[in-house]
């Protein structure tokens, strides 16, 4: 298996790569540090199918929708029908097709898809744990800047005597979604992981306020 997947590795990144439109947060480093975090999860889990998960993780962004586009829910499911007809084009394992995506189609959080393989959760935790951590932090500002979002709330960064939002406010991203993933991970590797990332968030989170109320020293 491992032999294949190093056999496979360089076409499914040139594949990605090419579909790869020009956003920064979902751009071909995107890929590879998720795949990179799936290795991580794999070491804990031989049992799982490397070429699996490897083609999932390098395709699962082949349809990039904009955070704010009304079809955003269904990008993955799109992403996974090109990716089946693109693999089977090239002739990849047709008997591994419907589980890779199915691993595609269940790695967004907006689409809502509870992934139910051993694979497809791996998927979802790689790709979530790029959302968290310094790499994480960069990447939100960097979607929140493109569409235009404040840094934060003029009076009350922290949200406390006011709705979260994160349409308007950047830092409230923080608490409407990140810091709720290490409990939604799917694998106990992927939680230890997601809990260390989030707490340096939440770390640069209070500095961010202090400074921004001029209460920083």
């Amino acid at each position: 298996m491992q032999l294949e997947s190093d056999r496979w590795r360089a076409p499914l990144a040139a594949l990605a790569a090419a579909a790869a439109g020009n956003d920064g947060a979902h751009d071909a480093s995107h890929l590879e540090r998720v795949w990179r975090n799936a290795q991580a999860l794999l070491a804990q889990h031989p049992e799982a199918d490397t070429l699996v998960v490897l083609a999932a993780c390098f395709l699962h962004d082949l349809v990039n929708l904009p955070k704010n586009d009304p079809g955003r829910a269904q990008a993955s499911r799109r992403s996974a029908l090109l990716a089946r007809e693109q693999l089977a084009s090239r002739g990849f394992p047709r008997d591994k097709l419907d589980a890779v995506a199915h691993a595609i189609e269940a790695h967004s959080f907006s689409a809502g898809i509870a992934p139910t393989t051993l694979e497809a959760k791996i998927v979802q935790d790689a790709d979530r744990l790029d959302a968290l951590g310094a790499v994480g932090l960069a990447r939100m500002f960097y979607v929140a800047g493109s569409m235009g979002r404040a840094l934060a709330h003029a009076t009350d960064p922290l949200a406390a005597a006011r709705p979260q939002d994160d349409g308007a406010f950047t830092i409230d991203h923080i608490a409407v979604k990140l810091e709720k993933l290490p409990a939604m991970m799917q694998t106990g590797a992927g939680r230890a992981l997601a809990e260390a990332r989030l707490a340096r968030l939440l770390a640069f989170r209070a500095e961010f306020a202090a400074e921004w109320l001029g209460s920083a020293t």
